[in-house]
């Protein structure tokens, strides 16, 4: 039986007015990484695909059903949707907006203004509900710090395990055009590591191979 995978990438808006946004530069490209390796493999994979510069369409697509959304608020309804749905496994790469204006503005704020404050509020951690909505879906987190070594990734990850009940986390780092990153066990240990995007989805795939052991071929 195919596994049935479902993978959020891609940044998420949240408006300041009615035209304007606040983001973040992430390109999506890691989930999009993933989404075509375990469709290869034969996993059935919906990508939940934020903003992205470059969308995983066409040829490049091939069997992978493709979601688009652009604010936080529809990758939240998108996936609350989503996770009625029997899935093997939820790959939650997406970069979340931790933040958003309080409050927006429903029209467009005037540019003749000398500033402009903004009052910011957190946004609902999306992760923690995950395995609240699909209990039975193997979860993997993510946690983008600049500062995640090996010595540091188990601590810096701990609280990801905690409230989103997370089966693996992959801590990760991103210098200038160096790219690292750690996988996080449930028990504090580490078994895989990556020096690129590419190395680091081959090393994630071989560790769901053993937790989703009929996913692959």
């Amino acid at each position: 039986m195919k596994k049935k995978i479902l993978i959020t990438c891609g940044p998420t808006w949240v408006p300041i007015d009615s035209v304007r946004v606040l983001s973040n530069i992430s390109s999506g490209k890691l989930g999009q990484m993933l989404a075509r390796e375990l469709s290869k493999k034969g996993a059935q994979v919906t990508l939940l695909e934020g903003p992205v510069e470059t969308p995983l369409t066409g040829a490049a697509s091939g069997k992978i059903r493709v979601l688009k959304f652009k604010t936080f608020d529809e990758l939240f309804k998108n996936l609350k949707a989503e996770l009625k749905k029997p899935w093997d496994a939820v790959i939650h790469a997406a970069a979340v907006s931790d933040y958003r204006p309080k409050p927006a503005v429903n029209t467009k704020l005037s540019s003749s203004r000398k500033t402009l404050k903004l009052e910011l509020v957190p946004t609902p951690k999306i992760i923690n509900v995950i395995k609240k909505l699909n209990r039975r879906a193997l979860l993997v987190g993510f946690k983008l710090d600049p500062k995640v070594s090996i010595a540091n990734a188990v601590s810096k990850t701990r609280y990801l395990f905690r409230n989103a009940d997370c089966d693996l986390v992959v801590a990760n780092r991103i210098k200038g055009k160096k790219y690292r990153a750690y996988l996080v066990t449930p028990e504090g240990k580490i078994p895989g590591q990556a020096a690129s995007r590419s190395q680091l989805v081959k090393t994630l795939l071989r560790n769901l191979k053993g937790s989703l052991c009929t996913c692959f071929p």
